[in-house]
């Protein structure tokens, strides 16, 4: 077998031997299920709620995905005005610093007044936390041009905007891509925190519901859903990230 294919079976391998020592664990040490469910309860379960569990997931993955796209919108576009100027990055990081040490659960009451319940506080709170991010990347990208290139540019006559165009943007891409495998990760955390605060579908909320109701496998169930859509969002931006900046990793192509 080649190492090539060692490598793409290697995830699939540690996965299905978690598993395998999950349900041992559980049966040896007699565990109950209100405490730690087998897998085989947890997808037993998963089965029996099939269609709920289905509907919710889809509830979850729109707002978190619209979310997203909204912070890498503003993201990208505060990421430049930051990067703009060493003068902005230093004025405005420190706000962002401590925006972004706000709590977001702690927002989800006050977006619940606003919106009330729904999908709309998950779809900002999604935003909210993936929003950072983007932004801290993108303008750390634009804010590494060495001044000595940046001079050589001026003296061939180039102005700010055509650096930031022909070299600040282009090397800003590795973080760029870099932070949106970070911010769809976070961006379910803040879906699944609103759904679980103030929502009536997505799998925040069902979980919930199947808190209060004891059924306990179906919580985890839940967490396993959202681990593979986590999964599935985050591969597809590697993808798009290896597509794209593979001029960036040129040094470690034949490693």
């Amino acid at each position: 077998m080649s190492q090539a294919m060692i490598e793409r079976l290697a995830p699939w391998a540690f996965t299905l031997g978690l598993f395998v020592l999950w349900e041992l664990t559980v049966l040896v040490f007699d565990i109950s299920q209100f405490i730690l469910p087998a897998p085989s309860a947890i997808f037993s379960a998963m089965f029996e709620y099939r269609k709920p569990v289905y509907e919710n997931s889809l509830v979850t993955l729109w707002t978190t995905v619209a979310g997203f796209a909204l912070a890498v919108v503003f993201g990208v576009l505060l990421g430049l005005f930051i990067g703009w100027s060493r003068t902005i990055y230093r004025g405005l990081y420190p706000v962002m610093v401590g925006f972004n040490s706000i709590p977001k659960v702690a927002v989800v009451p006050i977006l619940v007044l606003w919106f009330g319940v729904g999908e709309i506080p998950a779809i900002i709170t999604a935003f909210l936390i993936s929003f950072f991010p983007i932004v801290v990347n993108v303008a750390t990208g634009l804010a590494t041009t060495e001044p000595e290139l940046e001079d050589v540019l001026r003296a061939l006559g180039a102005k700010k905007l055509d650096i930031m165009l022909k070299v600040g943007i282009p090397r800003a891409q590795p973080y760029f891509f870099g932070s949106l495998k970070v911010a769809i990760t976070l961006a379910f955390v803040g879906s699944v925190v609103s759904e679980t605060v103030a929502a009536n579908a997505g799998i925040g909320h069902m979980m919930a519901t199947a808190g209060s109701n004891f059924q306990i496998p179906l919580v985890f169930a839940g967490l396993i859903v959202l681990a593979v859509e986590g999964i599935a969002m985050y591969a597809l931006f590697a993808y798009i990230e290896s597509r794209t900046t593979k001029w960036a990793f040129r040094s470690s192509m034949g490693v």
